[in-house]
């Protein structure tokens, strides 16, 4: 039972690897179908999240489809659901009832919170990281913005993958089933770690710097002589000593008494990022990657989505829409070691394509 993001993110990656994935829609279906029509006629959310799963269109409220799925879940193995708040339960569906009767089940819910305060918000991306204070260490010194993607949403997929993959681990060696709920602002407080232990300790902030690290310098992006953007990285002193010498030509910066140490060299940022930018614009940036790759300085060129597109490194999938249309999209993260890649993928399911199939397979009325 799962919409938007988060949950299918987590049930994606179970797809991909071969399992069986009934997605339970409403009759409207899932209203991520309807968020754009960037994935070639179809929703490139939905197109992305909701290959090789079965689409089965039920409305939950009614004994007929209560039934059904509570067939389904005699042989399931997983149960996932990122309904709104309270939305499963009065269906039927609670976890703790779910324990009751299936306790070999695996259950997964996604969503804001166990606080009471805030059990009844819902967990949509922006609003919890605005919530958690993501929004306010992301952005320019001129003001907080987003994430370019769906990152609340996404890291809680992600942890609700592990979530599922532990408790199918545990139950082979317990023999019971165990219950998860992966909270959004859980995820993104997790990963505010760094900039909440600032906060804390020093009673300070990170500071937005835009393309650039907020705690180490020099760590960010510089102009080329072609004006295009390079990003560096420098993480210790042999890395410093080597930038001074080998690229900025300059081996005394390094013993600097303004950049000597990794403190002042943030402290005096601004000065350090203009003796940079100034070196960095008399090369062409493919003779600066040459340099710094020959030198053994971390880089990374300022891309925009089309060259992620055309990266010589991105690995391609493809399969067809919920239209039936080709797509192809970067493949998953995941790569087994001495197999083949795949570059083929199930299907994305048309609204209740697997619905009469469903119904006949687990025994219910086909009148719904």
């Amino acid at each position: 039972m799962e919409q938007a993001v988060a949950a299918p993110v987590a049930t994606c990656r179970l797809a991909d690897d071969g399992a069986r994935v009934i997605k339970v829609e409403r009759l409207s279906g899932d209203f991520a179908r309807a968020y754009d029509k960037n994935g070639n006629g179809g929703s490139s959310y939905f197109s992305w999240l909701n290959r090789g799963k079965e689409s089965l269109v039920v409305d939950i409220k009614q004994q007929k489809s209560k039934q059904l799925l509570h067939s389904i879940l005699e042989r399931a193995d997983v149960f996932v659901q990122n309904l709104a708040p309270g939305a499963a339960a009065r269906a039927g569906f609670d976890s703790t009832e779910l324990r009751k009767k299936y306790p070999k089940l695996i259950r997964y819910i996604s969503g804001y919170g166990n606080d009471r305060a805030f059990k009844g918000y819902k967990a949509y991306d922006l609003l919890v990281a605005a919530e958690a204070g993501l929004c306010s260490v992301t952005g320019t010194p001129d003001g907080p913005g987003r994430v370019g993607v769906s990152i609340c949403d996404i890291t809680a997929g992600m942890n609700g993958h592990a979530a599922i993959m532990k408790g199918l681990y545990l139950r082979e060696r317990t023999g019971r089933g165990f219950g998860y709920t992966v909270s959004l602002f859980d995820t993104i407080a997790d990963i505010m770690n760094v900039p909440l232990m600032q906060q804390r300790y020093t009673g300070k902030p990170p500071m937005r710097a835009g393309l650039a690290h907020p705690s180490i310098a020099p760590y960010g992006a510089f102009e080329t002589k072609d004006a295009r953007k390079i990003l560096i990285s420098i993480q210790n002193e042999r890395e410093w000593s080597k930038l001074c010498a080998d690229v900025l030509g300059n081996p005394e910066i390094a013993t600097d008494a303004m950049y000597n140490k990794p403190d002042l060299r943030v402290k005096n940022r601004q000065k350090l990022d203009q003796l940079i930018s100034d070196n960095f614009k008399k090369f062409l940036i493919e003779d600066l990657k040459s340099k710094l790759l020959e030198t053994g300085i971390a880089f990374g060129e300022l891309n925009s989505v089309e060259g992620l597109m055309n990266h010589p490194v991105l690995r391609s999938v493809s399969y067809k829409n919920e239209n039936g249309v080709e797509v192809i999209a970067a493949a998953p993260a995941t790569i087994e070691t001495g197999t083949d890649q795949r570059t083929r993928m199930e299907n994305v399911p048309r609204l209740g394509e697997h619905t009469d199939k469903i119904i006949a397979e687990f025994g219910g009325n086909s009148k719904l």
